[in-house]
């Protein structure tokens, strides 16, 4: 991963999202010695954020098994029946 300044990235920032572009590596931007944002491609940070979705929704019905918020197959061809006529 590439890590640059954010004067860097004031004074270059055509030439840094070409190389990004390019590259397809992240950027990581540092302020005073420290970490403060990451550039992504655009491709790839809406790839992280379909994953993130799956991620959430498997763990909102892991949460649901956990606390006993289940359905049957029969219980749950009944509910949704009224959608599916």
């Amino acid at each position: 991963m590439k890590t640059e300044l954010v004067t860097t990235l004031k004074r270059q920032a055509t030439r840094i999202l070409s190389d990004l572009h390019e590259s397809k590596e992240p950027v990581l931007i540092t302020e005073y010695g420290l970490p403060s944002a990451y550039l992504l491609d655009v491709e790839d940070y809406e790839h992280l954020m379909s994953r993130m979705s799956i991620l959430e929704g498997i763990a909102r019905g892991e949460q649901a098994i956990k606390e006993g918020r289940t359905l049957t197959n029969t219980q749950a061809k009944d509910r949704l029946s009224k959608w599916l006529k």
